[in-house]
Parts: structure tokens; sequence; C-alpha cells
């Protein structure tokens, strides 16, 4: 018997020390603000996406070691001019009848001299492509923020609609504050 309590305390001793190495933060709409702008000639549109859901876990405290797994609901993009939006809902675009969801999942992290390097993969429309953006990760109040803007090119996920009269290349903004659950 009292090598089964021993047996017993040692796997708890080590399920505690693993779980208290990794901190799960819950990632929503609320705390969660994907943004973007789109280009053309004659001016600029901005929007973003109302709701997603996912998860970041930092292990042991070192920002570095984030791993991060983000869906967007495509059907809740918005942008700046109604008509826009509903465009962008259709095949030309995000497709979101089909296509009801974009994720990212990070593939690593890593200190920079100016902030960090994140690199994940992004999958809209069926395709999944590399992305690696830069970012401002921050412990602030016993909250962690990030921040990041970039841009990628929309045609290596197939929306080629107004090549030449619309910048392929978009420009992205994320900000993040995430609270431990």
């Amino acid at each position: 018997m009292p090598r089964s309590l021993i047996a017993l305390s040692i796997v708890a001793a080590c399920a505690f020390t693993a779980s208290a190495a990794d901190t799960k933060y819950t990632l929503t709409g609320d705390n969660t603000k994907v943004t973007f702008v789109g280009k053309k000639p004659d001016g600029k549109h901005s929007g973003g996406f109302g709701k997603l859901t996912g998860t970041a876990t930092v292990t042991d405290g070192d920002l570095a070691k984030t791993k991060i797994e983000v869906d967007i609901n495509t059907d809740s993009i918005f942008s700046d001019d109604a008509k826009l939006t509903a465009h962008l809902k259709n095949a030309d675009f995000f497709d979101v009848k089909n296509q009801p969801k974009a994720t990212f999942k990070s593939t690593k992290v890593e200190k920079t001299a100016t902030g960090y390097s994140v690199t994940g993969d992004l999958t809209m429309l069926g395709k999944t492509k590399p992305v690696t953006f830069p970012a401002t990760i921050t412990d602030k109040d016993g909250k962690i923020v990030v921040t990041a803007a970039f841009s990628i090119d929309r045609t290596q996920w197939g929306m080629v609609y107004g090549k030449g009269k619309i910048d392929d290349k978009v420009e992205m903004g994320l900000e993040v504050t995430l609270v431990k659950r």
C-alpha cells in the first residue's frame, strides 16, 4: 500500500509540474482583432473579421515558446462598405458558403532584436501556405499583448479577382490581449 501511495504521489506531482509549465489563453473575437486593408489605384478599403476561436499556449513563461491555433469564421468578415462586404463573401474572394473558416497554426515563434518573428501555416480557400510576420509580444499587467502589421499576397490562396485592378498585397493587422482561462 505505501508503494501505491508513493507512486500516486509521484504521478500527481509530475502531472502538476507538466500543467504548471503550460499556460493556455483563449482567443475570441473579443480579445483578438484581425484587420485588413486592401488597396486599388483609386483608393483603399479596410475591414476585418468579427468572430474567431482559438488558443495560445505559452510554455514555461517563455514567449518564444508560444503555440497559436486560431479558426476564423469567414462569414464574420466586414468592411467599410456593405456592398464590398457582400462581394468579399462570395466565390470571388472568401467563398464563405463553401469555405466557412480560415485557420492559422504557428510553427515557430522566435525572439528577434526588435521583437518576435512568428511563422505558421495559414489556410484559406482550402490552400495552406506558410507565412512569417514580425510581432511585438509583451507581458503587461498579467496579460500578454500581441500586435503585428504585415502583408500577404492574396493570390497565393487563389483570390485572383480584379488582378491588375486590385493590389495583390493585402495589409494585415493583429491585436491580441491574452487572458488566462
